[in-house]
């Protein structure tokens, strides 16, 4: 009980705060490694946007920071948050080894699923035994489920975004391509590609705010938490989400 009115309180605080300038959390400029991987991260443009950037803009402008966005593919941010070059990361998956350079901060984002696409009839997967004997195009560094991860009798063929996973699968170059759902569908719509959904896919779970641990917002985890409960609270964050999956779900 103690537990459950010190975060009522605290998101109180934060809400009073919101309306006045932030004063008990200290004003920081929060750099961001993004990948491109519209409609979670689009990244190419004037302005940064996509789910996980307005969910995440939603929760700073509650904290009054500013966000700066550096794109890069998703292995080269990795490797940008273990060197201390970026402070967060949007929608990394809890996976083994990735503690020892960030901090899962928040699930602040929902689960999706992972579809397996195709173009040729002969690639359509209708169970996991199905992929043994098929080229599997994959994002690099990505994680998708600890079996399929650490399945070494997969051939899988890796490339630095969806979009070239796809133009992979159209020449021929791969014969299936798992990826999230939104993801997905969004790049095959984009590229104009005529692309099936196989009946097997693997259900999703959150992903995170993740933090570098040698950045200063580390100190802010408490207050990123509360913040994500306050935009929770005051229904923003179903809006975004529902907004997004009737643009883009199946």
């Amino acid at each position: 009980m103690r537990v459950l009115i010190a975060v009522i309180f605290s998101v109180m605080a934060l809400s009073a705060d919101a309306q006045q300038g932030t004063e008990t959390v200290r004003a920081l400029t929060v750099t961001v490694g993004a990948n491109h991987a519209p409609p979670y991260r689009i990244i190419e443009g004037a302005r940064p946007t996509g789910l996980y950037v307005e969910i995440f803009q939603e929760i700073t402008d509650r904290l009054g920071w500013k966000t700066h966005y550096r794109e890069a593919p998703f292995r080269r941010v990795l490797k940008m948050i273990s060197l201390g070059e970026v402070d967060v990361m949007l929608g990394a998956l809890d996976t083994s080894g990735r503690d020892e350079q960030m901090v899962f901060v928040a699930p602040a984002f929902p689960p999706e699923r992972k579809l397996f696409l195709y173009i040729d009839d002969s690639s359509r997967i209708e169970r996991y035994a199905d992929l043994y004997d098929k080229t599997i195009g994959v994002l690099e560094g990505s994680s998708y489920f600890t079996r399929f991860d650490n399945d070494e009798r997969l051939h899988k063929e890796a490339a630095p975004r969806y979009e070239n996973l796809m133009l992979m699968m159209e020449k021929g170059r791969v014969d299936v391509v798992v990826v999230p759902e939104l993801v997905g569908l969004y790049t095959v719509r984009e590229l104009g590609l005529s692309v099936k959904v196989s009946p097997f896919f693997v259900p999703g779970e959150r992903s995170w705010i993740a933090v570098a641990r040698n950045s200063p917002v580390l100190e802010y985890s408490d207050d990123i938490r509360a913040a994500l409960k306050l935009i929770e609270a005051e229904g923003i964050y179903e809006d975004l989400v529902l907004k997004y999956m009737d643009q883009y779900a199946l």
